[in-house]
């Protein structure tokens, strides 16, 4: 059985793609195939990311959060999904959700919300992060902590100012990395049961 988990991102200057690529080792470690796709630009022709999140089992929502909200190249792909929506292609799937700014806050849990709307809006389910926040004190978090900023709704990454291959740091990767394997992992479970009650429709319908 074969389960893809698509990873639609946007990343403004390289640190969201970090995530997105933790995410999809995720996926990877947890069973199922990733499938990376980066968002480009306002105006790029976004039939293709549809098409493939309409045919993958999840699929990890992805965006910095630029002013207190997920950045524009983002929300145009979602407002494209809008004619996804009218067939309801996308219901019942299951989805996730990963952010990134330079502030520790930022309000990236307003971004996070706007991507579980998003999946809402289709009829999709959410995964939340599952992560407990750390157990040790703010000033001991460090650079390696998981979840280091206490997140549930998903995974928010916080990235300094300097070259994605120096932030955001092993923690935040380790996240993303972490959310992957719980969806895909979510989404395998998912498909076995999916495929059970097919074939208990099927022995009912035979027994009739």
């Amino acid at each position: 059985m074969t389960v893809k988990v698509a990873i639609v991102y946007h990343s403004g200057f390289g640190h969201t793609a970090v995530l997105a690529r933790s995410a999809a080792q995720g996926v990877r470690d947890g069973g199922a195939e990733p499938l990376l796709l980066e968002i480009e630009g306002l105006t790029q022709d976004f039939s293709p990311f549809l098409d493939e999140v309409t045919a993958a089992d999840a699929v990890l929502f992805g965006a910095p959060t630029y002013m207190g909200d997920v950045s524009a190249p983002f929300k145009a792909f979602a407002d494209a999904s809008a004619k996804v929506w009218f067939t309801g292609g996308w219901a019942d799937k299951l989805a996730g959700g990963f952010t990134n700014s330079h502030s520790y806050s930022g309000d990236k849990v307003h971004a996070l919300t706007t991507l579980a709307i998003l999946a809402a809006q289709h009829g999709m389910n959410w995964v939340s992060l599952g992560l407990p926040p750390p157990s040790v004190t703010a000033a001991e978090r460090g650079p390696e902590t998981v979840n280091r900023v206490g997140a549930f709704l998903g995974v928010a990454g916080q990235s300094d100012n300097v070259s994605p291959e120096l932030s955001p740091p092993s923690g935040d990767q380790e996240t993303a990395r972490l959310l992957g394997v719980r969806i895909a992992k979510a989404a395998i479970r998912w498909k076995r049961g999916a495929q059970f009650e097919a074939a208990d429709r099927e022995a009912a319908l035979a027994d009739a």
